[in-house]
């Protein structure tokens, strides 16, 4: 969500927009808000989970994706960088070699940075410059736009609850998947596969 929300920002800014994702699936969302889809030539094979998410890839796949996105980085003027996996570290998508290929004056925002960065240089909560080419690290982006944000999470939290709620008591209802794929424990049991994994329990 992210990407597409950098995406529509800078189309509204007038800028020419170009956006890649592992998730082929994504590729007709970018272009229905007036961006380029740039497809590599890499088996990405089951590169989405049930809940939408990008999964983690092999590093072999991610060394093949670095070595063809360094001629897409190459005619870039800023680089917004959005990967992340939940639960997990964020992919390197971009090596320091690949910055350095970059034109001075590009800039690299690095919206994973909390989680470790998809930029190799990146410095969590640190604005560096590395041969011409700038890289922000933010932390906390919520907290830039305060009054928004909350009033976004209000009501994402106030949907779900109403959700789970049916004449005033709390019904939950498996079948539905929002419930159950935000659903982490449940009869004494962890109930969500995800963390049952991360946590390794066995079923």
């Amino acid at each position: 969500m992210a990407g597409l929300q950098a995406i529509a920002t800078a189309r509204r800014l007038g800028a020419v927009v170009s956006a890649y994702d592992v998730r082929q699936a994504v590729k007709e969302q970018v272009e229905s808000l007036g961006a380029k889809f740039v497809a590599l030539d890499v088996q990405a094979g089951a590169s989405e989970d049930q809940g939408g998410y990008a999964k983690a890839m092999d590093e072999q796949f991610y060394r093949r994706q670095r070595e063809l996105l360094t001629e897409v980085l190459r005619e870039q003027d800023v680089v917004i960088t959005t990967a992340a996996v939940p639960g997990k570290k964020a992919p390197v998508l971009i090596t320091a070699e690949m910055t350095s290929a970059m034109a001075p004056g590009s800039v690299i925002v690095d919206i994973a940075a909390e989680r470790g960065g998809n930029c190799e240089l990146t410095r969590a909560g640190e604005t560096i410059v590395h041969r011409g080419v700038t890289i922000l690290g933010p932390l906390n982006l919520p907290s830039m736009a305060p009054y928004h944000a909350s009033q976004m999470y209000a009501s994402n939290v106030t949907a779900f609850l109403k959700l789970m709620l049916r004449d005033g008591a709390l019904s939950l209802n498996l079948d539905d998947e929002i419930i159950r794929e935000t659903l982490v424990t449940h009869g004494n049991q962890i109930a969500h596969p995800r963390v049952r994994e991360l946590l390794e329990v066995n079923s």
